[in-house]
Protein backbone atom coordinates (compact mmCIF):
# COMPACT_ATOMS: atom_id res chain seq x y z
CA UNK A 1 0.00 0.00 0.00
CA UNK A 2 1.08 3.08 -0.75
CA UNK A 3 2.16 6.11 1.73
CA UNK A 4 -1.17 7.29 2.85
CA UNK A 5 -1.49 10.56 5.88
CA UNK A 6 -2.60 9.67 8.75
CA UNK A 7 -3.98 12.18 12.08
CA UNK A 8 -3.55 10.53 15.68
CA UNK A 9 -6.50 12.09 17.95
CA UNK A 10 -5.94 11.11 21.38
CA UNK A 11 -5.89 13.44 24.99
CA UNK A 12 -2.94 11.42 26.19
CA UNK A 13 0.40 12.22 24.62
CA UNK A 14 2.31 8.96 25.29
CA UNK A 15 -0.50 7.03 23.56
CA UNK A 16 -0.19 8.97 20.29
CA UNK A 17 3.39 8.76 20.28
CA UNK A 18 3.34 4.86 20.85
CA UNK A 19 0.60 5.17 17.66
CA UNK A 20 2.76 7.16 15.70
CA UNK A 21 5.45 5.17 15.41
CA UNK A 22 3.84 1.95 14.92
CA UNK A 23 1.76 3.75 11.75
CA UNK A 24 5.45 4.91 10.79
CA UNK A 25 6.78 1.72 10.62
CA UNK A 26 3.45 0.64 8.08
CA UNK A 27 5.01 3.56 5.98
CA UNK A 28 2.84 6.31 6.81
CA UNK A 29 2.99 9.83 7.43
CA UNK A 30 1.47 10.83 10.71
CA UNK A 31 0.40 14.05 12.61
CA UNK A 32 -1.03 14.35 16.12
CA UNK A 33 -4.15 16.13 17.70
CA UNK A 34 -4.43 16.41 21.75
CA UNK A 35 -8.31 16.64 21.10
CA UNK A 36 -11.34 16.82 18.76
CA UNK A 37 -11.30 20.81 18.05
CA UNK A 38 -7.46 20.41 17.29
CA UNK A 39 -8.39 17.99 14.87
CA UNK A 40 -10.22 19.69 12.86
CA UNK A 41 -8.27 22.68 12.57
CA UNK A 42 -5.59 20.31 11.47
CA UNK A 43 -8.15 18.68 9.00
CA UNK A 44 -9.19 22.12 7.68
CA UNK A 45 -5.36 23.18 7.02
CA UNK A 46 -4.25 19.96 5.64
CA UNK A 47 -4.68 16.47 3.99
CA UNK A 48 -5.41 13.41 5.57
CA UNK A 49 -6.26 9.90 4.35
CA UNK A 50 -7.63 8.61 7.74
CA UNK A 51 -7.98 9.26 11.11
CA UNK A 52 -7.92 7.24 14.40
CA UNK A 53 -8.94 8.89 17.08
CA UNK A 54 -10.11 8.05 21.08
CA UNK A 55 -13.81 8.25 22.02
CA UNK A 56 -13.01 10.16 25.11
CA UNK A 57 -11.66 13.19 25.49
CA UNK A 58 -12.25 16.63 26.58
CA UNK A 59 -13.31 19.61 24.45
CA UNK A 60 -14.61 17.89 21.65
CA UNK A 61 -14.78 13.78 22.01
CA UNK A 62 -14.67 11.23 19.01
CA UNK A 63 -18.18 11.20 18.80
CA UNK A 64 -18.49 14.94 17.96
CA UNK A 65 -15.17 15.11 15.86
CA UNK A 66 -16.61 12.49 13.39
CA UNK A 67 -20.32 14.76 13.54
CA UNK A 68 -18.62 17.61 12.87
CA UNK A 69 -16.92 15.80 9.46
CA UNK A 70 -19.84 14.48 8.56
CA UNK A 71 -22.15 17.95 9.08
CA UNK A 72 -19.33 19.03 6.64
CA UNK A 73 -18.95 16.44 3.90
CA UNK A 74 -16.46 14.78 4.44
CA UNK A 75 -15.83 11.15 3.58
CA UNK A 76 -12.54 10.79 4.98
CA UNK A 77 -12.29 7.72 7.00
CA UNK A 78 -12.37 7.80 10.82
CA UNK A 79 -11.45 4.76 13.38
CA UNK A 80 -12.69 4.91 16.69
CA UNK A 81 -10.57 3.76 19.84
CA UNK A 82 -12.33 2.82 23.09
CA UNK A 83 -11.51 1.65 26.54
CA UNK A 84 -16.09 1.60 26.89
CA UNK A 85 -16.29 -1.16 24.19
CA UNK A 86 -19.91 -1.28 25.10
CA UNK A 87 -22.46 -2.38 21.98
CA UNK A 88 -23.81 1.31 22.78
CA UNK A 89 -20.78 3.20 22.06
CA UNK A 90 -19.77 0.60 18.99
CA UNK A 91 -22.68 1.16 17.79
CA UNK A 92 -23.23 5.07 18.15
CA UNK A 93 -20.15 5.77 16.49
CA UNK A 94 -20.88 3.97 13.55
CA UNK A 95 -23.75 5.68 13.23
CA UNK A 96 -22.13 8.62 12.76
CA UNK A 97 -20.12 7.49 10.32
CA UNK A 98 -17.09 5.56 11.65
CA UNK A 99 -15.59 3.45 9.36
CA UNK A 100 -13.73 0.78 12.16
CA UNK A 101 -13.71 1.07 16.10
CA UNK A 102 -11.17 -0.94 18.45
CA UNK A 103 -11.11 -1.75 22.04
CA UNK A 104 -8.62 -0.41 24.09
CA UNK A 105 -6.17 -2.05 25.63
CA UNK A 106 -5.44 -3.74 22.51
CA UNK A 107 -2.83 -5.11 20.88
CA UNK A 108 -0.50 -3.03 18.03
CA UNK A 109 -1.50 -5.72 15.41
CA UNK A 110 -5.26 -5.00 15.55
CA UNK A 111 -4.58 -1.12 15.11
CA UNK A 112 -2.51 -2.20 12.16
CA UNK A 113 -4.80 -4.59 10.46
CA UNK A 114 -7.76 -2.04 11.11
CA UNK A 115 -5.66 0.69 9.76
CA UNK A 116 -5.12 -1.53 6.42
CA UNK A 117 -8.62 -2.40 6.24
CA UNK A 118 -10.05 1.44 6.42
CA UNK A 119 -7.56 2.42 3.79
CA UNK A 120 -8.49 -0.62 1.26
CA UNK A 121 -12.26 0.05 1.84
CA UNK A 122 -11.44 3.86 0.92
CA UNK A 123 -9.48 2.81 -2.29
CA UNK A 124 -12.79 0.20 -3.33
CA UNK A 125 -15.49 2.81 -2.42
CA UNK A 126 -14.39 5.14 -4.61
CA UNK A 127 -13.59 2.87 -7.85
CA UNK A 128 -16.97 1.68 -7.00
CA UNK A 129 -18.49 4.85 -6.97
CA UNK A 130 -16.57 5.79 -10.26
CA UNK A 131 -17.26 2.29 -12.31
CA UNK A 132 -20.69 3.38 -11.21
CA UNK A 133 -21.24 6.45 -12.98
CA UNK A 134 -19.06 5.12 -16.04
CA UNK A 135 -21.12 2.22 -16.62
CA UNK A 136 -24.43 3.56 -16.51
CA UNK A 137 -22.63 5.99 -19.40
CA UNK A 138 -21.50 2.42 -21.52
CA UNK A 139 -22.79 1.07 -24.77
CA UNK A 140 -22.24 -2.34 -24.41
CA UNK A 141 -20.25 -4.50 -26.54
CA UNK A 142 -18.84 -4.32 -30.02
CA UNK A 143 -21.57 -5.26 -32.81
CA UNK A 144 -20.98 -6.47 -36.29
CA UNK A 145 -19.13 -9.48 -37.91
CA UNK A 146 -18.24 -7.35 -41.08
CA UNK A 147 -14.77 -7.36 -43.21
CA UNK A 148 -14.19 -3.42 -41.51
CA UNK A 149 -14.69 -4.76 -38.38
CA UNK A 150 -12.63 -7.49 -38.46
CA UNK A 151 -10.08 -6.04 -39.20
CA UNK A 152 -10.81 -3.34 -36.47
CA UNK A 153 -11.00 -6.66 -33.84
CA UNK A 154 -7.47 -8.08 -35.68
CA UNK A 155 -5.78 -4.66 -34.86
CA UNK A 156 -7.42 -4.27 -31.43
CA UNK A 157 -5.75 -7.77 -30.41
CA UNK A 158 -2.21 -6.94 -31.33
CA UNK A 159 -2.19 -3.56 -29.75
CA UNK A 160 -3.86 -3.81 -26.47
CA UNK A 161 -1.08 -6.08 -24.71
CA UNK A 162 1.30 -2.95 -25.19
CA UNK A 163 1.89 -0.20 -23.04
CA UNK A 164 2.12 1.80 -26.34
CA UNK A 165 0.07 5.09 -26.66
CA UNK A 166 -3.04 4.60 -29.00
CA UNK A 167 -5.01 7.14 -31.33
CA UNK A 168 -7.94 6.62 -32.26
CA UNK A 169 -9.68 8.15 -34.65
CA UNK A 170 -13.47 8.51 -36.62
CA UNK A 171 -16.14 10.38 -36.87
CA UNK A 172 -18.54 11.60 -34.25
CA UNK A 173 -20.27 8.69 -33.30
CA UNK A 174 -18.87 5.92 -34.44
CA UNK A 175 -17.75 4.75 -30.89
CA UNK A 176 -14.08 5.72 -30.19
CA UNK A 177 -14.32 5.24 -26.40
CA UNK A 178 -16.23 2.22 -27.22
CA UNK A 179 -12.83 1.35 -28.48
CA UNK A 180 -10.48 2.82 -25.85
CA UNK A 181 -12.64 0.54 -23.43
CA UNK A 182 -12.02 -2.42 -25.45
CA UNK A 183 -8.25 -1.52 -25.45
CA UNK A 184 -7.76 -1.32 -21.66
CA UNK A 185 -9.91 -4.27 -21.02
CA UNK A 186 -7.81 -6.59 -23.43
CA UNK A 187 -4.53 -4.70 -21.99
CA UNK A 188 -5.34 -6.87 -18.43
CA UNK A 189 -3.97 -3.48 -16.38
CA UNK A 190 -5.67 -3.74 -13.33
CA UNK A 191 -6.29 -0.22 -12.53
CA UNK A 192 -9.15 1.87 -13.50
CA UNK A 193 -10.56 2.65 -16.95
CA UNK A 194 -10.49 6.79 -16.86
CA UNK A 195 -11.99 9.01 -19.56
CA UNK A 196 -12.21 12.56 -20.10
CA UNK A 197 -13.85 14.77 -22.31
CA UNK A 198 -11.00 17.42 -23.70
CA UNK A 199 -13.74 19.41 -25.37
CA UNK A 200 -16.23 19.65 -22.59
CA UNK A 201 -14.50 20.63 -19.67
CA UNK A 202 -13.58 24.56 -19.52
CA UNK A 203 -9.85 25.21 -20.19
CA UNK A 204 -9.43 26.88 -16.97
CA UNK A 205 -11.07 23.88 -14.89
CA UNK A 206 -9.09 21.18 -17.60
CA UNK A 207 -5.84 21.27 -16.26
CA UNK A 208 -6.76 20.55 -12.05
CA UNK A 209 -9.22 17.82 -13.88
CA UNK A 210 -6.21 16.16 -14.97
CA UNK A 211 -3.76 16.46 -12.30
CA UNK A 212 -5.93 17.21 -9.14
CA UNK A 213 -5.08 20.30 -7.44
CA UNK A 214 -4.28 21.00 -3.60
CA UNK A 215 -6.56 22.77 -0.90
CA UNK A 216 -6.18 26.75 -1.58
CA UNK A 217 -4.92 26.55 -5.34
CA UNK A 218 -7.60 28.78 -6.24
CA UNK A 219 -10.35 30.32 -5.22
CA UNK A 220 -13.24 27.78 -4.30
CA UNK A 221 -10.78 24.69 -3.77
CA UNK A 222 -12.07 23.80 -0.73
CA UNK A 223 -10.42 20.61 -0.24
CA UNK A 224 -7.23 18.40 -2.37
CA UNK A 225 -8.31 16.54 -5.05
CA UNK A 226 -7.17 13.57 -7.14
CA UNK A 227 -6.81 14.07 -10.87
CA UNK A 228 -7.53 11.95 -13.50
CA UNK A 229 -3.89 10.88 -14.27
CA UNK A 230 -3.94 9.56 -10.63
CA UNK A 231 -6.71 8.04 -10.69
CA UNK A 232 -5.94 6.19 -14.00
CA UNK A 233 -2.58 5.15 -12.04
CA UNK A 234 -2.24 1.69 -13.10
CA UNK A 235 -4.93 1.62 -15.78
CA UNK A 236 -5.78 3.66 -19.00
CA UNK A 237 -6.19 7.14 -19.15
CA UNK A 238 -8.46 7.92 -22.66
CA UNK A 239 -8.25 11.79 -23.73
CA UNK A 240 -11.18 12.25 -25.96
CA UNK A 241 -11.40 15.00 -28.56
CA UNK A 242 -7.37 15.53 -27.60
CA UNK A 243 -7.52 18.40 -29.98
CA UNK A 244 -9.71 20.46 -28.23
CA UNK A 245 -6.67 20.39 -25.01
CA UNK A 246 -5.33 24.19 -24.49
CA UNK A 247 -1.88 24.04 -26.10
CA UNK A 248 -0.38 25.19 -23.13
CA UNK A 249 -1.48 22.14 -21.35
CA UNK A 250 -0.79 19.91 -24.06
CA UNK A 251 3.03 21.00 -23.25
CA UNK A 252 2.55 19.87 -19.56
CA UNK A 253 0.54 16.83 -21.00
CA UNK A 254 3.48 16.19 -22.57
CA UNK A 255 5.87 16.36 -19.58
CA UNK A 256 3.87 13.53 -17.68
CA UNK A 257 3.65 11.19 -20.71
CA UNK A 258 7.24 11.26 -20.89
CA UNK A 259 8.42 11.46 -16.92
CA UNK A 260 5.26 9.33 -16.02
CA UNK A 261 5.26 12.00 -13.08
CA UNK A 262 2.07 14.51 -12.33
CA UNK A 263 1.97 17.75 -10.06
CA UNK A 264 -1.25 18.68 -8.44
CA UNK A 265 -2.24 22.32 -9.43
CA UNK A 266 -1.07 24.45 -6.34
CA UNK A 267 1.78 22.14 -5.34
CA UNK A 268 5.32 21.55 -6.62
CA UNK A 269 5.27 17.78 -5.32
CA UNK A 270 5.63 15.20 -7.93
CA UNK A 271 3.87 12.35 -7.75
CA UNK A 272 4.52 9.45 -10.08
CA UNK A 273 2.04 7.79 -12.09
CA UNK A 274 1.59 4.68 -14.39
CA UNK A 275 -0.41 5.61 -17.44
CA UNK A 276 -1.59 3.87 -20.59
CA UNK A 277 -2.82 6.84 -22.73
CA UNK A 278 -5.48 6.07 -25.34
CA UNK A 279 -6.03 9.60 -27.02
CA UNK A 280 -8.91 10.29 -30.06
CA UNK A 281 -10.03 12.66 -32.07
CA UNK A 282 -12.81 13.00 -34.83
CA UNK A 283 -10.55 15.44 -37.00
CA UNK A 284 -7.89 14.15 -39.11
CA UNK A 285 -4.85 14.50 -36.56
CA UNK A 286 -1.85 15.85 -39.16
CA UNK A 287 -4.65 18.87 -40.15
CA UNK A 288 -4.66 19.20 -36.84
CA UNK A 289 -0.92 19.43 -36.17
CA UNK A 290 -1.24 21.69 -39.48
CA UNK A 291 -3.67 24.54 -38.15
CA UNK A 292 -2.05 24.47 -35.04
CA UNK A 293 -4.42 22.63 -32.59
CA UNK A 294 -2.25 19.92 -31.50
CA UNK A 295 2.28 20.09 -30.55
CA UNK A 296 3.72 18.01 -32.79
CA UNK A 297 5.74 16.64 -30.52
CA UNK A 298 2.33 15.78 -28.02
CA UNK A 299 1.27 14.03 -31.75
CA UNK A 300 4.08 11.91 -32.02
CA UNK A 301 4.46 10.69 -28.19
CA UNK A 302 0.68 9.81 -29.01
CA UNK A 303 0.40 8.44 -32.26
CA UNK A 304 2.33 5.45 -31.52
CA UNK A 305 -0.46 3.25 -33.02
CA UNK A 306 -3.49 4.50 -34.83
CA UNK A 307 -6.85 2.94 -34.94
CA UNK A 308 -9.42 4.09 -37.36
CA UNK A 309 -12.85 3.00 -36.84
CA UNK A 310 -14.89 2.47 -39.72
CA UNK A 311 -17.96 4.69 -40.37
CA UNK A 312 -21.50 3.07 -40.46
CA UNK A 313 -21.90 3.67 -44.11
CA UNK A 314 -18.79 1.64 -44.77
CA UNK A 315 -20.14 -1.49 -42.71
CA UNK A 316 -23.97 -1.48 -43.86
CA UNK A 317 -23.72 -5.38 -43.22
CA UNK A 318 -23.58 -4.73 -39.74
CA UNK A 319 -27.10 -2.82 -39.42
CA UNK A 320 -29.50 -5.57 -38.82
CA UNK A 321 -27.33 -6.88 -35.94
CA UNK A 322 -27.02 -3.09 -34.91
CA UNK A 323 -30.81 -2.78 -35.10
CA UNK A 324 -31.28 -5.80 -32.80
CA UNK A 325 -29.03 -5.26 -30.34
CA UNK A 326 -31.11 -1.46 -30.22
CA UNK A 327 -34.08 -3.23 -30.16
CA UNK A 328 -33.48 -5.83 -27.39
CA UNK A 329 -31.64 -2.81 -25.19
CA UNK A 330 -34.51 -0.10 -25.22
CA UNK A 331 -36.89 -3.44 -24.73
CA UNK A 332 -35.37 -3.78 -21.44
CA UNK A 333 -35.69 -0.22 -20.69
CA UNK A 334 -38.78 0.36 -21.58
CA UNK A 335 -39.95 -2.77 -20.28
CA UNK A 336 -41.66 -4.37 -23.18
CA UNK A 337 -41.81 -7.14 -25.47
CA UNK A 338 -38.95 -6.47 -28.74
CA UNK A 339 -41.10 -5.34 -31.71
CA UNK A 340 -39.61 -6.99 -34.86
CA UNK A 341 -38.29 -4.35 -38.00
CA UNK A 342 -40.04 -4.41 -41.04
CA UNK A 343 -38.74 -5.39 -44.32
CA UNK A 344 -39.29 -1.73 -45.79
CA UNK A 345 -38.38 0.35 -42.83
CA UNK A 346 -35.11 -1.76 -43.03
CA UNK A 347 -34.49 -1.27 -45.93
CA UNK A 348 -34.04 2.01 -45.17
CA UNK A 349 -32.20 2.42 -42.52
CA UNK A 350 -29.80 -0.02 -44.79
CA UNK A 351 -29.60 2.45 -47.42
CA UNK A 352 -29.34 5.95 -45.19
CA UNK A 353 -26.21 7.51 -45.22
CA UNK A 354 -25.78 7.54 -41.43
CA UNK A 355 -24.08 10.74 -40.71
CA UNK A 356 -24.25 10.47 -37.59
CA UNK A 357 -23.13 6.94 -37.21
CA UNK A 358 -24.10 4.42 -34.55
CA UNK A 359 -24.64 6.92 -32.29
CA UNK A 360 -27.75 8.39 -34.60
CA UNK A 361 -28.60 4.61 -35.60
CA UNK A 362 -28.80 4.14 -31.82
CA UNK A 363 -30.97 7.02 -30.98
CA UNK A 364 -33.37 6.93 -34.11
CA UNK A 365 -33.93 3.21 -32.91
CA UNK A 366 -35.08 4.22 -29.01
CA UNK A 367 -37.13 7.25 -31.04
CA UNK A 368 -38.88 4.07 -32.98
CA UNK A 369 -39.30 1.88 -30.14
CA UNK A 370 -41.33 5.02 -28.36
CA UNK A 371 -43.63 5.92 -31.08
CA UNK A 372 -44.28 1.98 -31.55
CA UNK A 373 -47.32 0.34 -29.69
CA UNK A 374 -47.56 -2.60 -31.88
CA UNK A 375 -45.52 -5.62 -32.39
CA UNK A 376 -43.85 -3.95 -35.29
CA UNK A 377 -41.22 -0.71 -36.66
CA UNK A 378 -42.43 0.07 -39.67
CA UNK A 379 -41.84 2.93 -41.84
CA UNK A 380 -44.38 5.31 -40.25
CA UNK A 381 -42.10 5.45 -36.73
CA UNK A 382 -38.92 6.27 -38.73
CA UNK A 383 -38.58 10.07 -39.34
CA UNK A 384 -40.20 11.40 -41.96
CA UNK A 385 -37.22 13.06 -44.11
CA UNK A 386 -35.38 9.58 -43.09
CA UNK A 387 -36.87 7.92 -47.22
CA UNK A 388 -35.68 10.50 -48.58
CA UNK A 389 -32.33 11.42 -48.05
CA UNK A 390 -31.26 7.32 -48.42
CA UNK A 391 -27.92 7.32 -50.49
CA UNK A 392 -26.88 4.37 -53.30
CA UNK A 393 -23.90 5.85 -54.60
CA UNK A 394 -24.44 4.32 -57.80
CA UNK A 395 -20.87 4.33 -60.28
CA UNK A 396 -21.34 4.94 -63.80
CA UNK A 397 -21.41 2.01 -66.12
CA UNK A 398 -21.49 0.96 -69.77
CA UNK A 399 -24.69 2.08 -70.63
CA UNK A 400 -25.76 3.86 -68.00
CA UNK A 401 -27.51 7.14 -68.16
CA UNK A 402 -25.29 8.77 -66.24
CA UNK A 403 -24.15 11.28 -69.01
CA UNK A 404 -27.33 11.85 -70.52
CA UNK A 405 -29.28 15.28 -70.34
CA UNK A 406 -31.62 15.46 -67.70
CA UNK A 407 -33.80 17.78 -69.51
CA UNK A 408 -35.86 20.62 -68.22
CA UNK A 409 -36.09 19.57 -64.46
CA UNK A 410 -32.92 19.91 -62.31
CA UNK A 411 -34.61 18.31 -59.05
CA UNK A 412 -31.89 15.49 -57.90
CA UNK A 413 -33.92 12.91 -56.47
CA UNK A 414 -36.35 11.80 -59.64
CA UNK A 415 -32.89 11.22 -62.07
CA UNK A 416 -31.15 9.81 -58.75
CA UNK A 417 -34.09 7.18 -58.53
CA UNK A 418 -34.32 6.45 -62.28
CA UNK A 419 -30.88 5.80 -62.27
CA UNK A 420 -30.93 3.43 -59.39
CA UNK A 421 -33.88 1.72 -61.13
CA UNK A 422 -32.15 0.99 -64.42
CA UNK A 423 -28.74 -0.40 -62.57
CA UNK A 424 -30.93 -2.34 -60.72
CA UNK A 425 -32.40 -4.01 -63.60
CA UNK A 426 -28.98 -3.89 -65.40
CA UNK A 427 -28.06 -6.17 -62.21
CA UNK A 428 -31.00 -8.16 -62.30
CA UNK A 429 -30.52 -8.83 -65.96
CA UNK A 430 -26.58 -9.58 -65.34
CA UNK A 431 -27.56 -12.22 -62.71
CA UNK A 432 -29.98 -14.11 -63.83
CA UNK A 433 -32.73 -12.77 -61.74
CA UNK A 434 -30.51 -14.47 -58.54
CA UNK A 435 -30.98 -11.53 -56.14
CA UNK A 436 -28.52 -12.21 -54.06
CA UNK A 437 -25.66 -12.43 -56.85
CA UNK A 438 -27.31 -9.10 -57.76
CA UNK A 439 -26.78 -7.63 -54.51
CA UNK A 440 -23.19 -8.16 -54.72
CA UNK A 441 -22.42 -6.28 -58.19
CA UNK A 442 -24.64 -3.31 -56.72
CA UNK A 443 -22.68 -3.22 -53.51
CA UNK A 444 -25.74 -3.52 -51.42
CA UNK A 445 -27.10 -6.04 -49.06
CA UNK A 446 -29.96 -8.50 -50.20
CA UNK A 447 -32.52 -7.41 -48.05
CA UNK A 448 -31.61 -3.42 -49.39
CA UNK A 449 -31.99 -5.24 -52.68
CA UNK A 450 -35.33 -6.40 -52.20
CA UNK A 451 -36.58 -3.24 -50.40
CA UNK A 452 -35.77 -1.50 -53.57
CA UNK A 453 -37.12 -3.92 -55.73
CA UNK A 454 -40.61 -3.10 -54.48
CA UNK A 455 -39.94 0.21 -53.91
CA UNK A 456 -39.66 0.79 -58.12
CA UNK A 457 -42.04 -2.02 -58.91
CA UNK A 458 -39.60 -4.56 -60.57
CA UNK A 459 -40.22 -8.08 -60.69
Amino acid sequence: MTTKRILVVDDEAKMRRILELALKSMGHEVEQAGDGEEALAKIESGSFDLVLTDLRMPRLDGIGLLTALRDAGSDLPVIVMTAYGTIETAVAAMKVGAADYVIRPFEMETIEMAVTRALTMQVVQRENRFLKDEVSRGWGDFVGTSQAMQALYALLRQVAPARSSVFVVGETGTGKELVARALHVASGRSGLFVPINCAAIPADLLESELFGHVKGAFTGAARDRIGKCELASGGTLFLDEITEMPIGLQAKLLRVLQESVIEKVGSNVATPVDLRVVAATNREPQHSVDAGMLRRDLYFRLNVVRVDVPLLRDRRDDIPLLVDYFIQKYSVELSRAPPRMSPEALGILETYAWPGNVRELENLIERAMVLCRGDTITVAHLPAELASTTVSEPVATAGSPAGASLGPSLALRPHVDELERRLIESALEAASNNKAAAARLLEISERALWYKIKRYGLS
